[in-house]
């Protein structure tokens, strides 16, 4: 089951306000979430995925994890319901992400 455009529009919508920009692409079917254009959760199957980090090991120690997809590593379930965890979770989160480097096109 694939996630849908009005999830990932309300999972937007929660962290409208984080600190940073938000926003979405999609990505094989699924989508990655990114504040201030740098990769930081994978929507998957309607579920919020954080990576495994130490910046934001305090905050989940509880949360579940999952695999959002086979060959992926085990993520953070991420409750995007509770919009005051998710917006700590992103603001920990993305002082220790990185810009991805463009791709450099074949002639």
């Amino acid at each position: 089951m694939a996630t849908s455009k009005e999830y990932i529009e309300f999972v937007c919508e929660q962290l409208h306000g984080c600190g940073g920009e938000i926003r979405y692409r999609k990505m094989f079917g699924e989508y990655m979430v990114y504040i201030n254009d740098k990769p930081a959760l994978l929507v998957c199957d309607d579920t919020v995925f954080a990576p495994v980090h130490d910046s934001i090991a305090h905050l989940l120690q509880d949360a579940e994890r999952g695999i959002p997809y086979d060959g992926a590593k085990e993520r953070y379930i991420l409750d995007i319901e509770n919009r005051g965890l998710a917006h700590e979770v992103l603001n920990c989160l993305e002082p220790h992400l990185c810009v991805p480097k463009p791709k450099k096109r074949k002639k």
